[in-house]
């Protein structure tokens, strides 16, 4: 019975030696940057920027006759939302074993909106003896002044810059990253292109 014990925990130990003593191979671990993870990080780059403005609306005569005429006056103090960021439709990226370029358009304006909850009664100042104010002129203001919120930021080339240098600074940290993973020192290239 010893001997019959002592084979088979020989057995068992012969098995486990054999079944540990051969380590499974790595294999290496291929990765590189890929367009769609780059578009996606553009997308995430978008800065919102609040506005602080006043829209105002001016009818001469608007009502009465001859001489007793009046004017509608009236002024909407609001807030307002830009998202400013690229078009990620023209970011484009080509891989060349470690050489990188990538194209990335002028920053732009994605969207402009009013902030409803910057409206209150208080935002709204009727000037003394104005004619009756009508809701189509409170429609034609904030057109008006969604219109001029828009090409003020488009106009402020600053804050574009700004917006095109953290989408770029968000692609090439992911750029390293990947390059630190996979052990590969990527250099990039890059084109800039007017969105217009």
């Amino acid at each position: 019975m010893r001997k019959i014990l002592s084979l088979f925990l020989a057995l068992i130990m012969t098995g486990m030696c054999v079944s540990c003593s051969a380590p499974a191979e790595k294999k290496p671990i291929t990765m590189e940057p890929q367009a769609s993870q780059m578009k996606a990080i553009c997308e995430l780059a978008v800065m919102e920027c609040y506005y602080h403005n006043v829209a105002k609306f001016m009818q001469e005569d608007a009502q009465g006759a001859l001489w007793w005429k009046k004017d509608k006056q009236f002024w909407i103090e609001y807030s307002g939302v830009v998202k400013l960021g690229v078009d990620i439709s023209l970011v484009t990226i080509e891989v060349n074993n470690t050489q990188i370029t990538i194209t990335l358009p002028a920053a732009k304006v994605l969207g402009c909106k009013v902030d409803s909850t910057s409206l209150t009664k208080d935002s709204f100042i009727v000037k003394k003896d104005s004619a009756k104010i009508e809701a189509a002129d409170e429609v034609a203001a904030f057109e008006v002044a969604q219109r001029r919120l828009e090409e003020t930021a488009a106009s402020d080339t600053a804050l574009l810059a700004n917006a095109q240098q953290r989408a770029q600074a968000l692609l090439e940290d992911y750029v390293t990253n990947i390059g630190n993973a996979v052990g590969i020192e990527y250099s990039l290239k890059w084109v800039y292109i007017n969105a217009q």
